[in-house]
């Protein structure tokens, strides 16, 4: 097994996730099996009882593990299935180290940090480093493991002492270290600055790590200068410092670093036997992906109504699936991030401008999100943004809570139950028409949801939704949620015309609702944005931006393509490996000459 180590310094948020997905998406198009582990050093168990402002979005894997946002990262880039052991943080390391403590695992010594937990920690990833995450079941040839946070935290010292001993257990010739660190150019000068990044190196050689690659990231391009005085003061070769420049999309991040001969020096470092030269064709389709996106010139605006929209990152996940359907269908994302209190009557005799701001916004776009979400802030504005939906035939997509708030607003408002309400809200409220399960509430917060992935059977009744999955009979969707929608209010709900065209296995729990009439209002209880990827958009998705911009309609009419040429990844992929004999042909038909042994 191989071992790349991604470290960051000067500044945590340094883009250590993009740099680590990058390494393994140019590794993976050189035909190697990569797998990635991220570690968080705080001491949470894992990331289930997070507020979105503290770390941007919660993750949810197959398994139902709750993780950090950066293994959506290495899934989307890699198109792999991680598991919630991927995911290390201080917390389970220290539960597992006095786990074993109390079972009398350690025969009476002192348990300590060294050897006890950094013993732990060299175990854990070379366990989980074995554990295949692709569909074909192959063992990883090269673990990427990213250390969150910055060099010189407390939290991350044992977690760098624990490396500083593996990279000896590993040998030399698998591992590598690959240091992330920020170079700041001051609008005052203009000039790059690499102070910072000498002194993180010079903290991280003497906790016993050097690096081997130095990937340098700025605002703007770096000149040779400034890569040359990191080179010597930081003991690296010039080769060895690669420098990433904001760019105008994270896809082209991996292009950019192969550009700077990553692959030759990790060929070369881990001895990984990559032919060279590389094939004409060598990541065709990621080039052909980032080109698509910077020529990208129609724009679709969909308005994301939530209650974490002061921070980006809490919506990770659904702005990629977003952006992934957008791309598909050849149209620029304008994402607008509305407050969903904004939108409520007590803001409007609060603050009269903010309230008509947010509805300016809201009528502008062209479709509408509600994400899923906790807690009684903002349910209201969230309601309002479904009527208005719901009553102006706009495209509109809910998830999780969007589900249920559209289900009390039709209740209120079609059914004329205006108490009606979800008991997470209102417990004793006359019509529930949103209830807890009780089996996923038990008093405990972390892990008890329902979680991962569960199957949804569809119902007989056709569907613009199961259209979109390509007319299956069930689908496979991550689920992260405590409430669902009252069965007993079913038939009153479907004869409003809201129909629940998926349900889960049991025939028991509703997962996706449709409104007949309509040109797209479809919500879902599952998190479809979890298993959307750059080549894949989710379906879901898919839907809200076709008829946002007026091609749903034509789009299923086609037999869900967006023209009649449209051809599959496969096929894609065969097109690429067949180029050189393709070209061989060619060249021998024009040449008149014959072939022989072709047949062998």
């Amino acid at each position: 097994m191989k071992y790349i180590l991604v470290t960051g310094g000067v500044i945590s948020g340094v883009g250590k996730g993009v740099i680590a997905s990058s390494f393994g998406t140019i590794l993976k198009h050189c035909g190697i099996h990569v797998t990635s582990i991220k570690i968080d050093p705080y001491i949470n168990i894992d990331a289930g009882t997070f507020s979105p402002y503290e770390h941007g979005e919660v993750y949810v894997l197959d398994d139902g593990g709750e993780v950090d946002l950066d293994l959506g990262n290495y899934e989307r880039f890699l198109d792999i299935t991680l598991h919630k052991d991927n995911n290390i943080t201080t917390g389970k390391i220290y539960q597992h180290v006095i786990s074993k403590e109390r079972q009398g695992d350690y025969l009476g010594k002192t348990v300590q940090v060294i050897p006890h937990i950094t013993d732990a920690i060299q175990e854990w990833v070379q366990k989980v480093a074995y554990q295949s995450v692709t569909q074909d079941g192959d063992k990883p040839d090269v673990c990427i493991v990213e250390l969150g946070g910055t060099i010189g935290d407390i939290e991350g010292m044992p977690f760098v002492e624990a490396f500083r001993q593996f990279q000896f257990r590993a040998k030399r010739e698998n591992f590598c270290c690959a240091h992330v660190s920020l170079v700041p150019q001051p609008r005052s000068t203009g000039e790059p600055k690499t102070k910072p990044t000498q002194s993180s190196v010079r903290e991280l050689r003497g906790l016993g790590l050097s690096p081997d690659l130095i990937v340098c990231r700025s605002e703007k391009p770096i000149g040779d200068s400034a890569k040359e005085k990191i080179s010597d003061f930081c003991h690296v070769a010039p080769e060895q410092v690669i420098t990433v420049h904001d760019l105008s999309s994270i896809y082209r991040v991996p292009l950019l670093m192969e550009s700077q001969g990553v692959i030759e020096f990790l060929n070369d470092r881990l001895q990984l036997n990559i032919g060279m030269p590389r094939p004409r064709c060598f990541m065709r389709k990621w080039r052909n992906l980032a080109d698509r996106i910077d020529h990208l010139r129609k724009e679709v605006n969909i308005a994301l109504v939530g209650k974490y929209t002061k921070l980006e990152d809490s919506y990770a996940s659904v702005t990629k699936a977003l952006q992934h359907a957008c791309i598909e269908v050849g149209y620029k994302l304008n994402l607008t991030y509305i407050e969903a209190d904004n939108l409520e009557q007590s803001t409007k005799l609060a603050d009269p401008v903010l309230y008509h701001e947010a509805w300016q916004q809201l009528c502008k776009s062209n479709g509408v999100l509600v994400p899923g979400g906790f807690g009684k802030r903002g349910l209201l504005g969230k309601m309002e943004a479904c009527k208005w939906c719901r009553t102006n035939d706009k495209p509109y997509l809910g998830i999780c809570l969007g589900l249920q708030v559209a289900v009390v607003e039709i209740a209120r408002n079609v059914l004329g139950l205006e108490t009606a309400n979800t008991t997470e809200i209102e417990p004793n409220t006359d019509h529930p028409l949103v209830i807890d399960m009780p089996e996923h509430n038990p008093g405990q917060m972390g892990g008890t949801m329902r979680l991962g992935k569960r199957r949804t059977r569809f119902t007989e009744r056709n569907s613009v939704i199961k259209q979109l999955y390509g007319n299956k009979d069930f689908i496979e969707e991550r689920h992260r949620h405590r409430y669902e929608i009252n069965p007993k209010y079913i038939s009153d709900l479907e004869e409003a015309r809201l129909h629940f065209v998926g349900h889960d296995e049991d025939n028991l729990r509703m997962e996706i609702a449709e409104l007949e009439g309509h040109c797209y209002y479809v919500a879902t209880q599952f998190h479809p944005e979890y298993l959307s990827r750059p080549l894949k958009p989710s379906p879901p998705f898919l839907g809200l931006i076709l008829a946002s911009v007026g091609k749903l309609k034509y789009y299923l009419a086609r037999g869900c393509r967006l023209s009649p040429n449209q051809i599959s990844d496969t096929e894609s992929d065969t097109e690429c490996i067949m180029d050189p004999i393709k070209q061989h042909i060619s060249d021998a038909s024009r040449s008149g000459s014959t072939t022989s042994g072709t047949n062998d």
